[in-house]
C-alpha cells in the first residue's frame, strides 16, 4: 500500500467518530416526524451496578411526563457538576416539552409585567411627592384634581379632536393628509434662499398642535410659575426667562416706531418670541397669507405649551391662567386665532375643543368664546352636548337668554327631533324646536331683520312678515344687547341659508304674529324680561370687535404696508411702488443674503413685498464688464 492511500484512509478513520452525530441528528427529526414509537432500552445502562429496574422506570416516567419550569429549574440546581451534559437529541426534545407549556410563561410574562407596572406607579408616585413637597415648601398648597373636580365637567376637551390635522385625517382620510403635510413641509423654491438650509431634528410633541421637523428646538424663553392655589383652581402665569426679558423691551420699542424689521430682527435671534410671532401672524393675514398666519400661530402656541407646568393640563380643568396679567395675553390672543383657523379650514370639532379650552381658562371670558361655543357645536353636530352645556354651565345669566344660546337651542332641538324621528323615538318632556324659536323670537324680534338682510333670504314672505310692526320696527333696547346681537348675526348667518332652518323660523314668526293678534301684551312681557336682563346703559362688550367673529379678513395693498418695514425716518427715501414693480429683476437677492443671519432671511422670504434690492450694482458691473 502506498503512503498516500495510507494517509487517506487514516484521515477517513479519524473522520469517522463526527458522522454517527450527523447521522443520529437525521435519525432524531425523522423520529420526530414519524408517529412515536416504544423508547428502545440504554444497553450501557447495565453497567452501572447501582441502578436497578426501579430506577429504570422511574428515569421513564420522568421523560414521559413533561416537567413544569419551576421543577426543571430545581432538578438543575440538585445536579452535580461533574455529570455530563445529555446530547442533543435530548435538549432538542426538552426544548418542545418547554414549548408545550404555555400557561407557566404566560404566568411569568403577567408576574414581570405586573412588577413593571408596580415600578412605574412608585416613580410616579415619588415624583410627585417630590413635587408636592417642593411647592409645599414655597408656602403653596396644592389640590389634587381627583379631590376637586369628581363629576365629569362640561367643558372637559378631548384629546383625540384637539388637533385639526386629526379631523382632516377622518373627512379625506390619512393618505391625502399625509401628501398635505409633505409638500406643506418640504423647502418650496419661492421660500427656499441661497445658502440657508433647513435643519431637520425630532420635534417635541406637543397636545395642540403638530410641530413640522424644520421649526427649531425650542429655547426655554418661557415659564409658568404656580401663583396660588384657591377653592380648588391653581392659578398660573407665564413669565419670561430673566435672561430674554430685554427682548420684550426691545419688541415694545420696534412696535411703538412700527417698525416690523426690527421685529424680524428679534424673531432671527429669538425665534419663538410670542408676541413677534402674533405680530407676524396679523400681518400675514391682512395681506392674505392665511397659511403664513396660521404657521406663525401654531409657532407660537407650540412655544407657549412646551413653558406649561408640570400641574397645568387642558385634561384636569383645575386650572386658572387671568387675562389680568400681561405675558398671559398672547396665549388666549394665539388659542383664538388658532380656533379661527380651524373653522377656517373646516375642522369645526377641533374648534370646539379649542373654544372649550380657552373657555375654561379665565371665567371671566375676555375673548368672548360663549359668542362662538354654540357655532361650532352646531357645526360639529354636537346637539346634545350643546343642551347639557346651556344647563350645566354657571353664568350671571341663564344662557338662553343671550341671543346666540336662544337660537341655537332651538336650532339643536330641531336636529334632535329629525334625528329622533329616523330613529324612531320621541322627546316628549322637552319643548319642541317651534316653541323654542317662537320664545327666541319674542325675547329678540331685531335678529330677524338683520339675519334677513345678512345671509340675504329673498323670498317674498320674509318681506310680508317683516311689515309687521313687532318685528320691522324692533328696537334692541340697550347697547350690550345690541352689540351681542350683532356679533351673532356676523358669526351664525350663514346657518341660516340651510332652508330647513329657514322653514322652521318662518313658521314661528307666522306663530308670533297670530299669538300677537290675539294678545297683545305677551310682547310687553317680553319686553320687561329682556330690559331685566340687558340692564346695563354702557355696552358690557365693547372689548368684543365684531370683525373678530367674523369670516371674511379685510386685506391690505402692500403699499400700506410699506411704511411699516422700514424706520419711521426712512419712508420719504423708499422708491414709489410702481417703479418697483417693473421689471422681473427685482425678485433677485444681492450677494450679502449669503452673509446673513438665516433665520432672518428665511422670514425676509415668507414676505412678498419684501425687496432685497433694485440690482443697481449688478448692472453697473455688467456694463463694466462689457
Amino acid at each position: 500500500m502506498s503512503a498516500r492511500l495510507l494517509r487517506r484512509v487514516l484521515q477517513e478513520r479519524e473522520a469517522a467518530p463526527q458522522d454517527p452525530e450527523v447521522a443520529e441528528d437525521e435519525q432524531s427529526e425523522e423520529e420526530e416526524a414519524s408517529p412515536p414509537r416504544a423508547a428502545a432500552r440504554n444497553l450501557f445502562d447495565l453497567l452501572d451496578g447501582g441502578d436497578g429496574e426501579e430506577e429504570d422506570k422511574e428515569d421513564e416516567k420522568e421523560r414521559s411526563q413533561p416537567l413544569s419550569y419551576p421543577q426543571q429549574k430545581h432538578s438543575l440546581q440538585k445536579k452535580p457538576a461533574n455529570i455530563v451534559p445529555e446530547t442533543s437529541k435530548k435538549s432538542k426534545k426538552k426544548k418542545k416539552k418547554t414549548k408545550g407549556e404555555p400557561s407557566s410563561t404566560k404566568s411569568k410574562d403577567e408576574q414581570s409585567l405586573d412588577s413593571i407596572l408596580e415600578d412605574l406607579s412608585i416613580e410616579k408616585k415619588t415624583t410627585q411627592q417630590r413635587g408636592h413637597q417642593s411647592d409645599r415648601a414655597a408656602g403653596k398648597e396644592i389640590v389634587t384634581n381627583e379631590a376637586t373636580h369628581g363629576a365629569t365637567s362640561v367643558l372637559e376637551i378631548d384629546p383625540k379632536h384637539l388637533k385639526g390635522e386629526n379631523e382632516m385625517r377622518r373627512i379625506f382620510g390619512s393618505k391625502v393628509v399625509d401628501s398635505f403635510e409633505n409638500q406643506r413641509n418640504m423647502p418650496s423654491s419661492s421660500r427656499q434662499v441661497r445658502g440657508v438650509r433647513r435643519v431637520v431634528h425630532n420635534p417635541r410633541k406637543t397636545l395642540l398642535v403638530s410641530p413640522p421637523s424644520y421649526w427649531p428646538p425650542w429655547d426655554k424663553s418661557l415659564t409658568m410659575h404656580l401663583l396660588e392655589t384657591k377653592n380648588g383652581l391653581n392659578y398660573f402665569r407665564y413669565a419670561f426667562d430673566p435672561s430674554v426679558r430685554h427682548v420684550q423691551e426691545l419688541f415694545e420699542a420696534a412696535k411703538a416706531a412700527n417698525d416690523l424689521n426690527a421685529i424680524a430682527a428679534i424673531l432671527g435671534k429669538y425665534p419663538y418670541h410670542p408676541e413677534s410671532l402674533l405680530t407676524f401672524a396679523e400681518l400675514f393675514k391682512y395681506s392674505g397669507e392665511h397659511q403664513s398666519s396660521a404657521d406663525a400661530v401654531e409657532k407660537c402656541l407650540f412655544a407657549l405649551e412646551c413653558a406649561w407646568h408640570p400641574l397645568f393640563s387642558p385634561l384636569q380643568g383645575n386650572y386658572q391662567l387671568k387675562y389680568s396679567h400681561d405675558t398671559n395675553k398672547p396665549f388666549f390672543t394665539a388659542l383664538f386665532s388658532h380656533m379661527k383657523n380651524l373653522d377656517r379650514r373646516g375642522c369645526h370639532r377641533s374648534a370646539l375643543e379649542v373654544c372649550k379650552f380657552l373657555l375654561s381658562l379665565d371665567s371671566d371670558d375676555p375673548k368672548g368664546a360663549l359668542f362662538c361655543i354654540d357655532y361650532f357645536a352646531l357645526r360639529s353636530q354636537q346637539y346634545k352636548w350643546l343642551e347639557q352645556f346651556a344647563e350645566e354651565y354657571q353664568c350671571d345669566n341663564s344662557l338662553w337668554l343671550f341671543p346666540n344660546f336662544s337660537f341655537s337651542l332651538a336650532i339643536a332641538r330641531f336636529y334632535l327631533e329629525r334625528d329622533a324621528t329616523s330613529e324612531g323615538s320621541d322627546h316628549v318632556d322637552k319643548s319642541t324646536s317651534v316653541d323654542l324659536m317662537k320664545q327666541a323670537l319674542m325675547l329678540h324680534p331685531l335678529v330677524l331683520r338683520k339675519i334677513v338682510d345678512k345671509a340675504p333670504l329673498k323670498d317674498s314672505s320674509w318681506t310680508q312678515i317683516l311689515r309687521n310692526v313687532f318685528f320691522g320696527s324692533a328696537k334692541p333696547g340697550s347697547p350690550s344687547l345690541d352689540h351681542m346681537i350683532n356679533i351673532y348675526v356676523e358669526r351664525h348667518y350663514i346657518m341660516w341659508r340651510f332652508p330647513e332652518l329657514q322653514n322652521l323660523m318662518k313658521e314661528a314668526a307666522l306663530l308670533v304674529i297670530e299669538s300677537l293678534k290675539q294678545d297683545n301684551r305677551e310682547a310687553q312681557d317680553w319686553a320687561c324680561v329682556r330690559k331685566e336682563a340687558f340692564s346695563a346703559e354702557k355696552n358690557e362688550y365693547s372689548h368684543l370687535l365684531v370683525s373678530d367673529f367674523s369670516d371674511t379678513t379685510p386685506s391690505l395693498p402692500p403699499e400700506e404696508l410699506r411704511p411699516f418695514m422700514v424706520g419711521p425716518g426712512m419712508v420719504h427715501e423708499m422708491p414709489p411702488v410702481e417703479q418697483e414693480a417693473a421689471g422681473p429683476e427685482r425678485l433677485r437677492a444681492p450677494r450679502e443674503v449669503a452673509g446673513r443671519n438665516p433665520a432672518l432671511v428665511f422670514l425676509e422670504s415668507l414676505l412678498p413685498w419684501v425687496d432685497y434690492g433694485d440690482n443697481h450694482h449688478d448692472a453697473i458691473e455688467d456694463n463694466n464688464g462689457d
